[in-house]
Formats: structure tokens, sequence, C-alpha cells
């Protein structure tokens, strides 16, 4: 395998050993010679292919799951992880930003229904005691494969929907097309381990990493729009952001 991937050392260089494995091994990955889902030999052939310790291979595969390029799985070994889903930290909607990049993503409509709001949505919404909202779940789908598990409460009185429309389009495009012009959101992005139900949903180990997000949206005359808490899977998806300094 690393012969095959054209990894090279070089002793007289001063990048450390492990850490030229750790560049070798990622130039394969973004250049495709290793696609997702690749396994790689176990960590005492490789480091006999290319002459090395097996506690500097080691180091070398430990840097590339904490980077979260590989993974390693129970009883399959030591293997590239799928494509990440990398979505810019903008007001966007994760079907638009799936769409733009050339993705086909798919939605199942876990539940729906169209109830009086309790108080915390009431507070959060801005809405008047005894508004009706939205309250859906959907898992949304890239590839067949589980992305993002998501709910969200919308207040009523701006568009009509219901499961069919929210399966077929992003809850974006239907909100615009009533006219919600957005302008802004409060986020909040974390994480959490998957419990029972989550891991089962995405297709995930219990125990295991999920990026969290919060977001209340809001549309240019001031109006909170909707609010949502979504989990999604950490080895397929993250957020990139722009820094400045001021």
């Amino acid at each position: 395998m690393a012969n095959n991937l054209g990894l090279s050392i070089d002793r007289s260089s001063p990048v450390p050993l492990y850490h030229q494995v750790v560049q070798g091994i990622e130039a394969a990955i973004h250049s495709g010679v290793l696609e997702p889902g690749s396994r790689l030999d176990n960590e005492i052939d490789l480091a006999a292919q290319l002459n090395l310790s097996r506690p500097t291979m080691r180091k070398a595969m430990d840097e590339l799951v904490r980077s979260g390029l590989l993974v390693r799985k129970r009883g399959v070994g030591t293997q590239v992880v799928s494509s990440q889903v990398r979505r810019p930290l903008e007001l966007s909607s994760l079907y638009d930003d799936l769409t733009n990049n050339g993705k086909k993503p798919t939605t199942e409509v876990l539940s729906f229904s169209h109830i009086e709001a309790d108080d915390a949505t009431l507070a959060i919404l801005q809405l008047p005691a005894g508004s009706k909202v939205y309250h859906f779940t959907r898992l949304r789908k890239v590839g067949g494969k589980p992305l993002a598990l998501m709910e969200n409460w919308v207040r009523d009185d701006i568009a009509s929907m219901d499961e069919a429309m929210l399966s077929a389009e992003g809850l974006y495009s239907i909100l615009r097309r009533g006219g919600v012009n957005f302008r802004l959101a409060t986020q909040r992005i974390g994480a959490v381990t998957a419990n029972e139900y989550q891991a089962s949903m995405l297709d995930a180990a219990e125990g295991s990493a999920l990026v969290t997000m919060e977001r209340t949206a809001v549309d240019d005359t001031g109006r909170h729009i909707e609010t949502g808490h979504h989990v999604y899977r950490a080895d397929s998806y993250s957020f990139e952001m722009t820094l400045v300094q001021r």
C-alpha cells in the first residue's frame, strides 16, 4: 500500500518522519488516489514497507485519525473517511449548500405536526400566546448516507407547508417562496456524543462524536422565522469560517 501510494521518506529532511507519512497520506486522499472507504494496511505492514518503527507509524496514523481523514473500525481496520461536507459559516440552508456543491440530498420527514407553541418556542420566535407553529424532524442524506438529524419549529403565518414539500425541497426555499428575505441568525455550534436514537438514525456508533447546531433565523422585517436544533455526523461534516482581526 505504501509503495502503491508513492509514499517515500527522506531521512535527511528536517521534517519529522511521522509527519512525512501524514503529509503523504493526506496528499493521496486529497488527490483521489485514496478514495473514501479505502482500507489501509495495518500499521506493522506499513511500518515495514517504509522501514519505520511501529511507534512512528502509529503516531502518524493517530494524527490522521484526529484530523478526521482516517477512522479505525473494529473488525475492519483503518479506512479513509467519507468525503466531508464543508459548510461555509453563513446564513444559508444545508439543502442549498449541498445542491450548490453538486450533491443530491434527500430528505426523510420523520415527524410533522401543526401545534400550539409551548412557552419556550413562543419566547424564541417572539410570538403571542396561543400561536401555532409547524414542528417537524427530518433526516437528511447525501448519496444515501445519513448526514444530519434536524428538528425545527417554524411560525405558521408566513407559508403553509406539509410533509411532501419538506421531503422534496429545503425549508428555506419554501419560506423564501412565501416572501421571507432572511437577514441574520443567532447560531451556536457545539458537540455531543450520540445517544441510542441519534446513533440509529445517523448510522453511527453510540457514543460517537456529533456536531450540533442551534439556530434562530430572522428576516429583514425583524420577524423571528424559525428555530432549530440539528446534529451532524462529525466524520462527514464541518463548518468553515474566515476570521478577521479588528
